[in-house]
């Protein structure tokens, strides 16, 4: 029987209501604490819903060609101007928009799933198994993203199947090494050796337990990782291994345009400015995750 005086017990569902709305709370002060992290996740979702109403909000056809309006400079009619087959720039954005997010988005939430379980069961279980992991990881990260992705794309095709693999296995290893560091740290605290003293499995200490106190800062990596992903992906299509013509994605237009460059500037800039926006806002946001994480700013310190 409780003692009298003894706080309630949680039931697993009030419990985990509870942790949630303490660490919401948490992220909303750190994102009002560091105010140009709602800047990053504000342009983020901007970008994402023109992406997903591209079908309904694009002016024009992304695939209509028009040799008469081609290398048509930015007007009215067309904002962003038109490229050599006359075809809208800004539609092509709109649509592109939909390949290298959906691309990045995949390819990363993979990286997260494997990349965090391959550094979980490593950090956990220890000795010659994550030697071996670990130095397998090493490996891979011996090679810079860009030459790894191109090898695989090289290796399998250009298609986006082929391209969310090669961005995902660039992606693992550091996923990986951020997932096994903080489970080395927390493996070993008390409620975990509770937990071994009430007979629970490893499986359920690993991914019931300790992985939700090492979940924050393997986000803050995913945001991060995500605006490289897109920035890999633009650069396959640029060097043409991309998803194939016509399709329209950031990297393809910026290859089309530079090869109009000194005369039609606007085919290559215009996609690079909304890279650019992409990727200061990923950033942006990443930085706000990661003041989410610090214990001064969530006024635990």
């Amino acid at each position: 029987m409780a003692h009298p005086n003894s706080p309630p017990t949680l039931s697993r569902g009030a419990y985990m209501r509870r942790s949630l709305a303490v660490a919401t709370d948490g992220m909303l002060r750190a994102f009002n604490t560091n105010k140009t992290s709602w800047v990053g996740l504000g342009l983020f979702l901007l970008i994402a819903l023109i992406a997903l109403l591209a079908p309904w909000i694009a002016p024009y056809d992304p695939l209509d060609q028009n040799v008469l309006n081609r290398l048509k400079p930015p007007s009215a009619e067309h904002w962003f101007g038109t490229d050599y087959y006359g075809r809208d720039t800004l539609s092509r954005i709109m649509w592109g928009a939909r390949i290298s997010l959906t691309i990045g988005i995949m390819a990363i939430g993979a990286a997260l799933v494997i990349g965090s379980v391959i550094g979980l069961v490593a950090g956990y279980v220890g000795g010659r198994t994550d030697i071996i992991i670990m130095q397998t990881m090493d490996v891979l990260l011996a090679f810079p993203s860009l030459i790894l992705g191109l090898i695989v794309v090289a290796m399998l095709g250009p298609s986006v199947a082929n391209l969310v693999i090669a961005i995902a296995l660039t992606s693992i290893p550091p996923f990986a090494r951020i997932a096994r560091a903080p489970t080395i740290a927390v493996k070993n605290r008390e409620f975990i050796e509770a937990g071994r003293a009430l007979g629970y499995s490893d499986t359920r200490l690993m991914f019931g337990h300790i992985l939700p106190n090492i979940a924050p800062e393997i986000l803050v990596m995913g945001s991060l990782w995500l605006a490289t992903a897109i920035r890999v992906e633009a650069s396959l299509a640029f060097v043409g291994l991309g998803v194939s013509p016509p399709t329209a994605t950031w990297g393809g237009m910026i290859r089309e345009g530079f090869e109009n460059i000194l005369d039609s500037f606007w085919l290559a800039l215009f996609p690079s400015i909304v890279i650019l926006v992409v990727v200061f806002a990923l950033n942006l946001l990443g930085d706000g995750l990661r003041d989410a994480l610090d214990p001064r700013l969530r006024g635990e310190g």
